[in-house]
């Protein structure tokens, strides 16, 4: 989630509705200056007894980010705390329990954005084992309760921590319990955007099924490859779902707008602090009206703050998000955006893609994204198929589309090769939640801390 360092205070005033439609139009950039931006976060945890430190225990979290200036990067406060570290790789920041994320800097390759989770993960490898810490690639902690994790000292979060409840029963374990790892990619123009934004939200539930890394809750099988994806079936249905206006004729920044206008409010941001506005309405904020603020009207960063907010599948602010995968192991966070880069930027790739989900309905959608979270690539896709019928197809798109960009490294190879996780998904027909399954039944015989040795980067 996003970090705020700055007060709107300066920030322009939005006095028409233009003004939001223009934030998106913002982001189009030509072919050349199409970047790739990777999030990917992992859970934290102490190495003698699992448990998840708090911020202010020794060895803890904050002690965690401080460990890591020592590798340049500075840093960021809410208060008197630190709450993230900016520098040259992008952000680091906290989750609300403590998950740590890393927001990389838009690279011009896959090469680039897997050295970068290199730097990263070697970095906090090094302090944790200073500290006693370890770090797990998974999409959601497999042994803790929400009792059992601690909140870290945002105000944002603080906020959110209330509201959820308000709205959706697993909000509060999105929050606490829950890992991702997510693409950022560039669009040349509003056409292009639309193409693109129908492409990812018709295939968001192949990455999750091809990423599914979540069967455990609460120290057990929980009956789900990604549970992390089905807790955003009930998190808080205003901000999240599959917008089927998306696929609707004339769909463009201002539909989009008009989306995000309709979503609740949680806060405004003003002199360092966050004053809760939760459940209010932006269209009020617009005209003067909104009672925690009343009078004031929007500044562009207050637009992009809400932004943030929403949490569909796949989000639009200035760039697309793609937000369909759980945490994962290191090959995974490279393999993510190496998919989503080989079908959405190169041309013959895209089209094909949008051929292969052009036909499907609405209600074929959303039976899909029901679906996997359960069953994974067995979710069916209409016509008696299953999303196992079109993974290969989907993953040799991406390839060819990789191979289509040319982007080599120093020692010649393209793009592909950060492909090779999933073709180990398409070939076996086995996500990597049933193999952690078959070693919780088999190997390790009900023991789930042997996760810990076996999953941890």
């Amino acid at each position: 989630m996003s970090t705020r360092t700055d007060s709107a205070g300066q920030d322009p005033v939005i006095e028409h509705r233009d003004q939001l439609i223009a934030a998106f139009a913002k982001g189009e950039k030509p072919r050349d200056r199409w970047r790739i931006g990777t999030e990917h976060e992992k859970f934290v945890y102490d190495r003698k007894d699992h448990h998840a430190p708090s911020y202010e225990e020794k060895g803890g979290i904050h002690t965690l980010l401080i460990g890591l200036t020592r590798y340049g990067w500075n840093p960021v406060f809410e208060g008197e705390n630190i709450i993230a570290l900016a520098g040259s790789d992008g952000t680091i920041s906290l989750e609300p329990a403590g998950q740590l994320e890393l927001s990389g800097a838009p690279l011009e390759n896959l090469h680039q954005t897997c050295a970068e989770t290199g730097r990263h993960l070697e970095q906090v490898k090094h302090v944790g084992d200073m500290l006693g810490l370890g770090f797990l690639g998974l999409g959601m902690w497999p042994d803790k309760s929400r009792a059992d994790l601690p909140i870290m000292p945002k105000g944002r979060y603080d906020i959110m921590l209330r509201h959820m409840p308000r709205v959706g029963s697993l909000g509060l374990d999105m929050m606490l319990r829950t890992c991702t790892i997510q693409t950022n990619l560039d669009y040349g123009s509003e056409a292009d955007m639309a193409q693109k934004f129908r492409v990812s939200l018709a295939l968001q539930p192949l990455a999750t099924a091809l990423f599914a890394n979540s069967p455990f809750t609460d120290g057990k099988p929980n009956g789900y490859l990604s549970y992390r994806s089905h807790i955003w079936s009930d998190t808080d249905p205003a901000r999240t779902g599959m917008l089927p206006f998306v696929f609707e004729d004339g769909f463009g920044y201002e539909r989009y707008a008009d989306y995000a206008l309709d979503v609740p409010m949680y806060f405004v941001y003003r002199d360092g602090k966050y004053i809760d506005a939760a459940g209010l309405s932006f269209r009020d904020f617009l005209d003067g009206k909104l009672s925690v603020l009343p009078g004031e009207k929007p500044t562009e960063k207050d637009w992009e703050d809400h932004l943030s907010t929403a949490f569909p599948e796949v989000r639009m602010k200035s760039f697309l998000e793609m937000r369909g995968a759980d945490g994962g192991p290191w090959n995974r966070i490279c393999a993510l955006p190496a998919l989503w880069v080989g079908l959405l930027y190169d041309q013959g790739a895209l089209d094909a893609a949008w051929d292969l989900v052009k036909d499907w309905s609405m209600e074929e959608r959303q039976i899909l994204r029901d679906s996997v979270p359960r069953l994974g690539l067995d979710a069916p896709i209409g016509g008696g198929r299953k999303l196992r019928d079109i993974a290969g197809e989907a993953v040799d798109i991406a390839r060819s589309g990789l191979a289509a960009r040319a982007r080599l490294n120093s020692a010649g190879d393209n793009e592909t090769g950060y492909l090779s996780a999933l073709d180990e998904v398409v070939a076996s027909g086995k996500t990597h939640a049933e193999r952690l399954l078959d070693r919780y039944h088999g190997e390790w015989q009900g023991d789930l801390s042997r996760i810990y040795a076996e999953e941890s980067f």
